[in-house]
């Protein structure tokens, strides 16, 4: 079904913008409104764009991106806000990968 990077949602610190991907809106209320909290204290914090985005295995991965023009972005602090949201939000990062395997990629997945 799907065999690209596909991109889970995203926040802009340039736009103000948040972006969650509709294809799942399968996922609880509660987990849509953690993302977007994330995604966004995340682009208040260190500037840029972020996107989690699954790779072609299933794996959420945490992209940013900066405007060379961007004085406000911090690289150092976006190294160290990934690796923070990495361990304080392990479970529901493994949590979406689970879903997005057994769902997306149709994987049989057993405990």
């Amino acid at each position: 079904m799907y065999s690209d990077r596909i991109v889970l949602c995203g926040a802009s610190a340039y736009e103000q913008k948040y972006y969650f991907n509709r294809d799942f809106s399968a996922l609880p209320k509660e987990v849509q409104d953690e993302l977007h909290i994330m995604c966004v204290l995340f682009t208040e914090d260190v500037g840029g764009i972020l996107t989690l985005e699954f790779s072609e295995e299933g794996k959420l991965e945490f992209k940013v991106e900066a405007l060379d023009a961007d004085a406000r972005f911090d690289e150092i602090g976006s190294a160290l806000k990934i690796k923070e949201l990495q361990r304080t939000k392990r479970e529901l990062l493994e949590s979406l990968e689970l879903f997005y395997r057994v769902f997306f990629l149709g994987e049989d997945v057993e405990e």
